[in-house]
This record gives structure tokens, C-alpha cells and sequence, in this order.
């Protein structure tokens, strides 16, 4: 837990109530999106017990397995979750739109939209990937089984990737956005969560004794009530008692939902969400040419592949967060990856002749009222103007605990050896600096598993 996290929580166990811990929202929520809660039987593996699905919050759907243990009826529970998240899926598949590619040069096709799935917490997404391995290697039955565990599998992967929003779960999106004065086990719990957040320090009380959102069900619930009912085979009372245990978990849903639609969209969610739609439109492209199933493993160019996305994933969706948000900017503030400066001097006409032609190259000073711990040559950025570069010519103690820091800025001003308006900072103007940046990193280049020793894939060895 980093230091402003710790205070966060402190300060709300202080006050009674959950405090905001940042200032926009950090993701993408659809405005029609699939809230599924998926539930489970205790002690049989991946036994799908029931779940309550749909897009609308007076709308859900019920779906009931009366014996978990029955393989045809899990089947049938698969094949009609099937037809409810295929329907939903191939409504954001209709309409595309052209993208400029290769600077203009050359156009691609996106879906204008995307699906997108919400669940209670962790639990429901390894619950939907270990479903989706389990169905989607059926060839018998219904044709939507196979189909399903397709998606499931790929709507999982996509969880695994940093600032993706195609599958979200609530507790994590709540606790992104707001910090508890309880521990981060008890914030596993969405009622109580929520609570938190809605109501202050004694609502969660309450709501601890209410029902967990699954996909594991509380032991007592288990021996009391569920077992007699499944021993019975009294399907209709089952269905009954399992809708009155979703309907509160189904409710908090979709007020977490519109708490967050309380939120202005940081700057760069926008983009993160055409990365997503850019998934989604390859995925539809490979189903429709005939594409197998994921495989049940990586292979080693595979897995080294995604593991190399994942890690520059989390680095663009660390920065991008930072730069959307002060708050998420202080956290680097205090590390020492960034500081706040005024503007106290500037030569905005400045020219750099000492090259084979001259370029513009102002210069700045400003003066931090904070520790300073970057070094002469380091390249700085400002979130107010991302796409120039700041090096440290030099850096100077100006008494008090101030410091002068004297940046020479290069691109973002132009192509004329006049900068644009506004796109050098004046005196005057407070920025934020930090060694962070968005520069695009170029993708790795990967052998082909038919070159690599058969160790990892390739050819037997002679």
C-alpha cells in the first residue's frame, strides 16, 4: 500500500466515511453494459449454480442450475447464458467506422462500439475463465456453448490488461476511485463497500450481514438453505430462493454503476477504450474467418508476446493515470518522480545555432517550493503539454527550500523557428514536471516458433 493510499484510509476511518482518491473517473462504463453475477456450489469445481444477468436494472434474467451436479443441466445453463451474452455481443458488431492509419495514408475498419461485461469482484472473473475453458472445446450440444467459452476466454484475457474496461469488476472499479476505512479484505465485500461510500462507517455493518456477490456463497446459506433444496429437487422453490439471494447483490451492482457515471471521464479513458473496441473488431474479424479456439496454453513466442503487451500496458496506464489526475500525480510527487514549479523566467525566442541548422530550443527557469530529485540531462514532461520534452540544463538552490531548475524545451511548439501561441509556459504559469512520459515504445520483435529450439516450440532436435 503506498503512503497516500495509507493516509486515505486513515483519514476515512477518521471521518466515518470512504474519501475520493481521485479526482476523474479512470474508465470507460458503457452506457448499456452486461452486469453478470455468476454464483457457484461449494465443493465441486467450476459447478455453475445460477446466474442473474442483463443491461437493464429492472430487466434481469434468472438463470437456475436446480442439480449443479447434473452435467446435462449445467449444459443447458451454458448454451442459454450463451444466447444472452451472444445477443449482446453481436449487437455491438453492426455498424464500423474508418480509421486514419500510416498518417492518413491508408484506412482500417472498427466497430463503432464494444460490449462490456461487469462482474461483483475477482472471484466472478476467474469463475468466467475457468467456464469459458471448460465450453469452449464443446462440439456437442447446443452451438452457442462453444461460442460462449470463446468469449468468456476472451473477455478474461482482456481483464488482465491494464486500463482495459471490457470486463470490470465493481469492488476493484470502487476501490480505483475511493478509499474505505476498512482493510482491503473487507472491501472485497461490494454491499459493504458500497456502503462505505453511500452511507459512512456504520452502514457496513449492516451490510456485511447481507449476501456475498458470489461467485462462493455464504457456508451457512450453503447447509441451511441450499442443500435441502438440491437434495429435494424442488427446482421452482430453488430458483425462487437464489433470485431473493442475487436481487440485493443486482441492485448494488447497478448503483455502483451510476456512482461512477457521477464521475467526469479522465482525458485519456477515450483512447484506452478504442484500444479495447480495436480487441474487440480483431476478435469478431477472427471468429468470422474460421479462427480455432484459444489454445489452452501459450506457447513460449506466445506467452512472451503477451507478457511483453501486459508489462507496457501497466507503464502507458500508470502514466496516462498520472496525467489525468493530481491526485494520482502525488503519488509520483512524493517518490520523486515529479515536482510542482512556477514559471519565474522565460526566453521563448530562443535559437540553437550550434547545429548544422537552427532550431528553436526556448528555455525556461522555474522555482519549486518542493524537494527536486532529478539530475542535469534529465528529460521532464508536463501533462499540460505531453508532447514536449523538458531536459535539465541545470539546477540551482534559490534559499528557503526553493530550487531553480533550468529546462531547455523541444517539440510541441511547431515547425517554424517561432513557437506556436500558448505552447511555450509563461511567467507565471505553475507546472507539473515529471519524468513520466507517453512516448510510444516501439513493439518487440518476436521469433517464430518455428525458429526457436524445440525446448520452447519448435523443431525436434536432430
Amino acid at each position: 500500500m503506498s503512503t497516500l493510499a495509507a493516509l486515505a484510509r486513515a483519514e476515512a476511518a477518521a471521518a466515518g466515511r470512504a474519501v475520493p482518491v481521485a479526482t476523474v473517473r479512470h474508465l470507460h462504463v458503457h452506457e448499456r453494459p452486461l452486469v453478470l453475477i455468476p454464483l457457484a456450489m461449494a465443493g465441486e469445481a467450476n459447478a455453475p449454480l445460477a446466474a442473474m444477468v442483463g443491461c437493464h436494472p429492472a430487466d434481469p434474467a434468472l438463470l437456475v442450475v436446480a442439480q449443479p451436479r447434473n452435467r446435462d443441466q449445467r449444459f443447458a445453463f451454458a448454451a442459454a447464458l450463451g444466447d444472452l451474452l451472444c445477443a449482446y455481443v453481436e449487437a455491438h458488431a453492426a455498424v464500423a467506422e474508418p480509421v486514419a492509419v500510416d498518417r492518413g495514408r491508408d484506412v482500417r475498419y472498427r466497430f463503432a462500439g464494444a460490449p462490456q461485461l461487469w462482474v461483483p469482484n475477482p472471484g466472478g472473473i476467474e469463475f468466467l475463465r475457468l467456464f469459458g475453458r471448460y465450453t469452449r472445446f464443446r462440439s456437442e450440444g447446443h452451438p452457442a456453448v462453444p461460442l460462449l467459452g470463446r468469449w468468456l476466454t476472451f473477455f478474461a484475457s482482456a481483464a488482465e490488461v491494464p486500463g482495459s474496461a471490457l470486463l470490470v469488476t465493481a469492488v476493484q472499479a470502487l476501490s480505483l476511485h475511493w478509499a474505505t476505512g476498512q482493510s482491503s479484505a473487507e472491501d472485497a465485500h461490494l454491499g459493504s463497500q458500497l456502503a462505505w461510500i453511500e452511507s459512512g462507517a456504520a452502514a457496513p455493518r449492516a451490510a456485511e450481514c447481507g449476501p456475498p456477490a458470489g461467485p462462493a456463497t455464504d457456508p451457512s446459506f450453503d447447509n441451511d438453505v441450499l442443500a435441502p433444496l438440491i437434495e429435494s429437487g424442488a427446482a421452482g422453490e430453488t430458483a425462487a430462493v437464489l433470485r431473493e439471494h442475487l436481487t440485493p447483490i443486482w441492485e448494488q451492482m447497478w448503483r455502483t454503476l451510476d456512482r461512477l457515471r457521477g464521475l467526469p471521464a479522465g482525458a485519456r479513458v477515450g483512447s484506452r477504450w478504442d484500444a479495447d473496441r480495436d480487441a474487440f473488431s480483431a476478435f469478431v474479424r477472427h471468429l468470422a474467418d474460421g479462427g480455432p479456439p484459444q489454445p489452452r496454453r501459450d506457447g513460449a513466442v506466445a506467452a512472451a508476446a503477451r507478457l511483453h503487451h501486459l508489462e507496457a500496458a501497466a507503464a502507458r496506464y500508470a502514466v496516462q493515470r498520472a496525467f489525468d489526475d493530481p491526485l494520482v500525480m502525488a503519488e509520483h510527487r512524493l517518490t520523486g518522480a515529479a515536482f510542482a514549479a512556477e514559471v519565474v523566467l522565460a526566453q521563448p525566442d530562443r535559437i540553437d545555432e550550434s547545429g548544422r541548422r537552427p532550431v528553436l530550443r526556448p528555455r525556461i527557469l522555474v522555482r519549486a517550493d518542493e524537494p527536486v530529485r532529478v539530475e542535469p540531462g534529465a528529460a521532464l514532461t508536463s501533462p499540460a503539454r505531453p508532447a514536449q520534452k523538458a531536459t535539465v540544463v541545470g539546477i540551482t538552490p534559490a534559499g528557503a527550500g526553493r530550487t531553480d531548475v533550468l529546462l531547455e524545451l523541444s517539440g510541441g511548439m511547431g515547425r517554424r523557428l517561432v513557437a506556436e501561441a500558448a505552447s511555450v509556459p509563461a511567467v507565471g504559469e505553475r507546472l507539473v514536471l515529471t519524468t513520466l512520459s507517453e512516448t510510444f515504445r516501439p513493439i518487440a520483435v518476436f521469433p517464430d516458433p518455428a525458429e526457436t529450439p524445440w525446448t520452447h516450440g519448435g523443431p525436434p532436435a536432430t
